[in-house]
């Protein structure tokens, strides 16, 4: 009997109430932070100009080379398309297209075209060495090796470009991801050939 008459006593004390006012309080204030689920409802959309790539030129033939061959072209003096691919769906409907440009000075960047994927929280672009797996598969794979994190994703709509470091070794970075760093799965990935 003293338990219940206790209990009856506790739940009437308006400091009691308060307590729980305050817990409660502090639990959604955190659910709201970590999960963001506005953003499941709202769009950043960027606008970065994209590099204008001249279509590959072939050389003309050679005078006195034999028939039917040709020279190897120079390389144009603007930017040039050194690796391409097409996103696919992971955890999140996702489309758009990417590519690696080298500048004329020798820098290189990543260019995401038509991007369309959900808004999420912590959203980051790395360049990976795991391969892009379709399904479930591919969801959580691009932590697991090497990669490099290039920024936050800028918008998940839209055009953006975003710089490569020097130190990046292309050569076995053949996968860009759109990477969500707080619940460590892909939204969408394509892989760069």
């Amino acid at each position: 009997m003293v338990p219940i008459r206790f209990t009856w006593l506790v739940l009437r004390k308006p400091l009691f109430w308060v307590g729980i006012a305050s817990v409660a309080a502090v639990v959604v204030a955190f659910g709201l932070y970590w999960f963001q689920p506005w953003k499941l409802v709202t769009n950043e959309t960027a606008d970065d100009p994209l590099a204008a790539v001249p279509p590959a030129a072939t050389a003309p033939a050679t005078p006195g080379a034999p028939s039917g061959s040709a020279t190897a072209a120079a390389p144009p003096a603007g930017p040039r398309v050194l690796l391409k691919g097409e996103f696919i769906t992971h955890e999140h409907d996702t489309s758009g297209s990417a590519r690696v440009v080298v500048q004329p000075d020798g820098s290189r960047t990543l260019e995401i075209a038509d991007l369309d994927t959900s808004n999420g929280p912590d959203l980051r672009v790395w360049l990976s060495d795991q391969p892009v797996k379709q399904g479930t598969a591919g969801w959580t794979v691009f932590d697991d090796g090497k990669w490099v994190e290039l920024g936050k994703l800028k918008g998940n709509k839209g055009n953006q470009v975003y710089d490569i470091p020097a130190s990046a070794d292309l050569d076995s970075l053949r996968s860009v991801t759109i990477w969500c760093k707080r619940f460590s799965v892909s939204f969408g990935a394509a892989a760069l050939a």
